[in-house]
């Protein structure tokens, strides 16, 4: 099992050194023949339009497209912020970017405003133990779950981690903590699912 991290741009340096120090099989995508190598993708936080467009550009999302709706051995994907905005069916907010469709859902980039008012705060994550520390950094928000969307975790009435079959999205930064919870979870999903 290999998972890699999208690596065009954002945090992806922080989901590796995650899944090393888990001692993980993991690499960088930044192709399509890098993602042809992996059974899990995490989509990390970052710029959503500017990744929005290396996607498009490189053919990468396209394909990670088939390989999600694929029959066997599906590629089972995480977002996390600009990742779960990549996966939604839709994206509103200023600037929305083009998505991938890959879970029904509708997030409102930046939803909380701007840098300034990130903020961190504990979450009650279903299949994590413990409370888990998170950071919401310049978040979007998830304002629609269609249906046979699972709801992993929630703040302020909203949902912030969900999930259906083989894809999750988040609206926190798991990484920048350097916690493990999240990415532990992601990959009992890839296991169980591959």
């Amino acid at each position: 099992m290999i998972i890699g991290v999208l690596a065009f741009q954002g945090d992806f340096a922080e989901h590796i050194e995650i899944l090393t120090r888990l001692k993980i099989d993991c690499m960088e995508v930044r192709n399509t023949q890098d993602l042809k190598l992996v059974q899990g993708l995490i989509i990390p936080g970052g710029e959503s339009t500017v990744m929005a467009k290396f996607l498009e550009s490189t053919g990468v999302g396209k394909e990670i497209q088939r390989r999600v709706r694929a029959k066997n051995h599906p590629l089972i994907v995480y977002g996390t912020c600009a990742g779960a905005i990549l996966l939604a069916k839709e994206a509103t907010g200023k600037n929305a970017p083009d998505t991938l469709g890959l879970l029904d859902i509708t997030i409102e980039r930046n939803a909380y405003g701007a840098q300034i008012y990130s903020f961190e705060t504990k979450l009650l994550i279903q299949g994590i133990k413990l409370p888990m520390t998170v950071s919401f950094i310049r978040a979007p928000k998830i304002v629609r779950v269609g249906k046979g969307i699972e709801i992993l975790a929630m703040y302020e009435k909203s949902p912030v981690l969900v999930r259906k079959g083989n894809v999750m999205a988040g609206t926190f930064h798991p990484e920048v903590r350097s916690q493990t919870a999240i990415h532990e979870l992601f990959i009992e999903i890839v296991k169980t699912l591959s």
